[in-house]
This record gives structure tokens, C-alpha cells and sequence, in this order.
């Protein structure tokens, strides 16, 4: 788990409505609500401004949050987020409460690393990604703040699985958890469809040439 800290400053709120949430957003807030636990929901209110310099660090979404309300700290992670369409503006974020002695369940992302060495590349294959995050299980101190996924033994239209991954201690992955065929692929390589139509018609070409010569002799 990193170092990192985050801390949200939360005010109780107790307009609900549309017409209250429009409002909050004038004043440069985002209406949220924290929930779990053995606790009843609660609205809050967060900082716009806060929130949107928070969102510049990729673990902010796949950490354990503090959040202050009326003087107490309680601690959560975001389950969902909803932005504008367009502008750079959050409209709603839902927090879960964490027991830190009950694991839970957090979506982090997905680093590949050592692409550029990897076999298939070098041969002139491009990666593509079919995943960049995927759903974890674990205890609150073992949460990562991302996966790596190393390409470097990758070779050209090889694949790399969700089972491939290595993992750290008391970590497991959701998805790998509901059984047989659920190992999906994660990245592959393979070679650009450019160079391989050019092989083909560079194939073409040269059977075409050769049955010419054949009629002309």
C-alpha cells in the first residue's frame, strides 16, 4: 500500500433535492454521500477545487481515504464518481466506510512495464491493451495502489492473462475467483495489419511475376 495520504475536508449537509445539489455546485461544492458499515448514510459536502487536484494522482481512486466530518475521521474509499459530460466538474461521488480488520473490494489500475524490450515488439508488433484496471480483493493495508504487468518475455502474437499477473500478498483478483474461464487476456502482441497486408500483396506480386516469366518463356 503507498505512503500516500489522502484527506477529504466534508461538511454534513442537510438540503437534499436537485434544486440544493445545484446550489452546492454554485458555491464551488460537491454533493457526496458516505455509506457502509455499521453506520446510517450520510450526506456531505466536499471541495470542487480540492477534489479535481486529488483526481491529478492515479491512486487517489484506488486508496484508503480519510475524511473529516464535524471533527471526527472516518475512513472510505470512492465506489463511484459521476463527472460533467464536458466540463471539468464532479457532480457526485458515493464513499464507502472501511472496517480495517474486513476486506473489500477496489478497482486499481493496470501498469505494463518492459514493452519496449519485449520480444514481439522488436520484431516489429504493436501491444495492445484489452484491460487497464481490474477489480481486487484484500484487507485495507494490503490495498496496492496499482498491478504491474510485465511484457517482457512477450513474444510476437503471444498474450498475456489476468492469471500472469504477480501478485502481492493477500491480494487476489475478483474476477479470477469465479473459476474456469474467467482468466481473461489482459495485453498482446501482434503484427500491424499494415505490414501484413504489405507481405501479402509484396506475395501476391511476386507469384504474379513469376507466372508472366513462365508465359513468356
Amino acid at each position: 500500500m503507498s505512503s500516500e495520504n489522502f484527506v477529504l475536508e466534508a461538511e454534513i449537509r442537510n438540503d437534499m433535492g436537485k434544486g440544493a445539489s445545484r446550489r452546492l455546485r454554485r458555491e464551488g461544492k460537491v454533493p457526496a454521500v458516505m455509506y457502509g458499515g455499521s453506520k446510517e448514510p450520510v450526506s456531505l459536502a466536499l471541495e470542487q477545487l480540492s477534489l479535481l487536484h486529488k483526481m491529478e494522482n492515479e491512486a487517489f481512486f484506488s486508496h484508503i481515504l480519510t475524511v473529516n466530518v464535524g471533527g471526527t475521521q472516518e475512513n472510505a474509499i470512492i465506489k463511484d464518481l459521476q463527472r460533467h459530460p464536458f466540463k471539468p466538474v464532479l457532480l457526485h461521488m458515493d464513499l464507502q466506510r472501511v472496517n480495517m480488520s474486513e476486506k473489500i473490494r477496489v478497482h486499481v489500475p493496470l501498469h505494463f512495464i518492459n514493452e519496449e524490450t519485449s520480444p514481439g515488439v522488436r520484431e516489429g508488433g504493436l501491444v495492445t491493451h484489452n484491460m487497464t484496471e481490474t477489480e481486487v480483493s484484500c484487507l485495507p493495508k494490503d490495498l496496492p495502489e496499482f498491478l504491474e504487468v510485465d511484457l517482457s518475455g512477450l513474444t510476437l502474437d503471444g498474450i498475456v492473462h489476468l492469471s500472469d499477473i504477480k501478485l502481492p500478498a493477500g491480494v487476489e483478483i475478483v474476477e479470477l475467483t469465479h473459476g474456469e474461464g474467467h482468466d481473461q487476456p489482459i495485453a498482446s502482441i501482434h503484427m500491424p495489419r499494415a505490414a501484413k497486408e504489405g507481405s501479402a500483396d509484396a506475395g501476391d506480386t511476386g507469384a504474379a511475376e513469376g507466372s508472366e516469366e513462365g508465359g513468356e518463356g
